[in-house]
């Protein structure tokens, strides 16, 4: 992202990092961060007085709350004033509004959904290259886990939670456009990592399966799947889905085309 020297930038995908031009000035204080960090995530919209409260103290909030939060702004607006007044911050930047509070700056994760949308676009379009290009972009963007230097309350734990499954989302629409440009062998170390972070969740197993049969190794295709099999009966007690399965007896068959294609297509739900 390119900024200018006035424009506040946020990064919440990762370490709580905010910016002004050049100059860093993220807060140091737990409870301005946490404050910074909801504003952020909803920047350009309201965030309700009742909403930064739950967060900050959940169900036990104490009887000067109110006052407390307006006294965390006011100190989250200083910290925002590097070379301009706290008025300006105030008027341009963290606006108070009849319900709440309101943030206007950039974010990486207003970046993160321009580029996955871009991305979907260009699935929509036939364009695998594009979208693997494009989706690559938005993942990078992610320096670990999102907000993970900040002690989260509830609905930031929401907020968190909602980015990673949808950057799990991206990534494996990502491993998709790979597959289809025939990049089997090149993603066959980064799906092995993955379903050994993500143990049950079948899209990266079956992703793995499609790529090791691709790249002609349709016995640890079938190896892969008993792993899988293993795992879910341990700890869930079931068995692999019925997609799962037949994609396991189509490389058995040695026709595992349409089944293979599946995954290919197939989405874990909006990205």
């Amino acid at each position: 992202m390119v900024l200018d020297s006035t424009e506040i930038s946020i990064q919440l995908l990762g370490p709580l990092a905010a910016s002004l031009g050049t100059r860093t000035i993220t807060p140091n204080a737990a409870k301005q961060r946490k404050v910074l960090a909801l504003l952020a995530v909803n920047a350009g919209r309201v965030v309700t007085v009742s909403s930064l409260i739950e967060e900050l103290w959940g169900d036990r909030p104490p009887r000067s709350s109110a006052t407390t939060l307006q006294t965390y702004i006011f100190h989250l607006r200083n910290s925002l004033a590097v070379d301009m007044s706290r008025e300006r911050v105030a008027s341009e930047f963290l606006r108070t509004r009849h319900s709440g509070y309101q943030l206007e700056c950039r974010t990486d994760v207003e970046e993160f959904r321009r580029l996955a949308r871009a991305g979907r676009e260009a699935a929509e379009a036939g364009d695998p290259q594009a979208v693997s290009e494009l989706l690559g972009r938005a993942l990078d963007l992610w320096r670990g886990p999102a907000l993970s230097d900040v002690r989260q309350g509830r609905i930031l734990e929401t907020e968190a939670a909602s980015l990673e499954e949808t950057r799990l989302g991206v990534l494996e629409r990502r491993i998709q456009a790979d597959l289809a440009l025939h990049r089997h062998a090149d993603i066959l170390g980064e799906l092995t990592m993955l379903v050994a972070r993500h143990p049950m969740d079948e899209n990266f197993w079956g992703l793995l399966m499609t790529a090791l049969y691709r790249s002609g190794h349709a016995a640890r295709a079938l190896d892969a799947f008993q792993r899988l099999r293993t795992i879910l009966d341990d700890e869930l007690g079931i068995d692999p889905s019925l997609r799962m399965q037949r994609l396991h007896q189509a490389i058995l068959s040695g026709d595992p085309a349409d089944d293979m294609d599946a995954f290919l297509t197939q989405d874990r739900g909006p990205w």
